[in-house]
């Protein structure tokens, strides 16, 4: 059933579309923008004669996508029945956005189904607005920008968050089997660390153009709130003051003017860089000596060290508050990071450790 009072608004080139009915794209927005507004599309890499391998799709994905961005639909060649293949589209991004977010069921969340004519290259879009939902509504008109890499950066930023770690890990001569739950419970205890309300987060500016003096800000896990979803969030505009560190906004730290060249690229986006300090840290109220406890292993146990480098960039506009851009952003970006570290160290733990690069992907297609 068609209906006016809705609209697609594509922020990226056209939409390229092959003949090849086995060819999958995903489309990608931002809960910081409009509904149905599609900023990129990525390509399926894994796929087979039965469909996309969901597993390793998402854990391509995970890696490639910038927080910040998420799934909001798919778009598959189809031309018999239209919305046939919009229910495939609708039913593999539902899937891909489950293992994404690591839930079971995606609650009152719209869903596109595009459909590609392979003859013609006209694409036509679908609605899915709850899981539940049986019904397709088909979506008219579809707007494109004039400049979509504006759209994305004018009021945009990116954070960068590095963050070095080392992982002792003791484990018994006699059993080197333990090494691997060991140093899986090691990583489990770095990712409960990133949420501890002691843990340090600076954020200052790294824009080396700047001319303006921003002064470094300091936030405690204390300050920070996991609660809100990231659509939920109210975002500030310039007219918003607040004394509170965590309610700064993320344009507290961008340049204040830029020339019309500056706002339509990536490459010139503002940064803000943001440390994790995990040794809590703090001026204590009262002073004492160290104090040192000794544990003697039981049994002969061996020492291997597990060293690697997160980094991870997150999309961010400049109105959103510092404590919901790390929480939301920054600390997942980590923990999937370190999730896909730990996946692949694994079956190396005891020889050799992988050195692992985030590719990042900023490219408008």
């Amino acid at each position: 059933m068609e209906k006016n009072t809705r609209s697609i608004r594509i922020e990226c080139p056209k939409l390229l579309i092959t003949r090849n009915e086995s060819d999958l794209q995903w489309l990608i927005g931002s809960p910081f923008f409009p509904p149905l507004t599609i900023i990129s599309t990525f390509r399926c890499i894994h796929s087979n004669s039965s469909g996309p391998d969901f597993p390793k799709e998402s854990e391509e994905i995970r890696t490639l996508l910038l927080k910040g961005f998420d799934v909001i639909g798919a778009l598959i060649v189809g031309k018999p029945d239209p919305e046939k293949a919009a229910a495939r589209a609708v039913e593999a991004a539902r899937k891909l956005k489950k293992l994404l977010t690591g839930t079971t069921k995606l609650e009152n969340e719209e869903t596109i189904g595009a459909v590609a004519d392979p003859d013609t290259g006209d694409i036509r879009f679908f609605l899915s607005e709850t899981e539940s939902s049986t019904n397709f509504e088909f979506v008219n008109p579809v707007s494109y920008g004039d400049n979509p890499e504006k759209f994305v950066w004018e009021s945009g930023c990116l954070l960068l968050c590095q963050l070095p770690i080392k992982l002792p890990v003791c484990y018994p001569a006699n059993k080197p089997s333990d090494a691997e739950s060991i140093f899986s419970r090691a990583i489990e205890a770095v990712i409960a660390k990133f949420k501890d309300p002691n843990v340090v987060y600076l954020v200052k500016a790294s824009n080396r153009a700047s001319l303006d003096v921003v002064q470094p800000v300091i936030l405690r896990g204390s300050e920070l709130d996991f609660d809100a979803a990231v659509a939920n969030i109210e975002l500030l505009d310039e007219a918003a003051q607040n004394s509170e560190k965590k309610l700064l906004r993320c344009a507290h730290f961008c340049l204040k003017s830029k020339s019309t060249s500056q706002l339509l690229s990536a490459e010139n986006a503002d940064i803000i860089q943001i440390s994790v300090l995990l040794n809590r840290s703090e001026k204590s109220p009262k002073c004492s000596a160290p104090a040192v406890e000794y544990f003697p292993a039981m049994d002969e146990t061996r020492l291997l060290i597990v060293d690697f480098k997160l980094e991870v960039l997150c999309y961010a506009v400049q109105g959103i508050p510092l404590m919901h851009a790390i929480s939301k952003l920054i600390i997942p970006g980590l923990i999937d990071q370190l999730i896909s570290m730990k996946k692949m160290n694994l079956p190396y733990l005891l020889t050799q450790h992988p050195e692992v690069t985030f590719y990042i992907s900023l490219v408008w297609s």
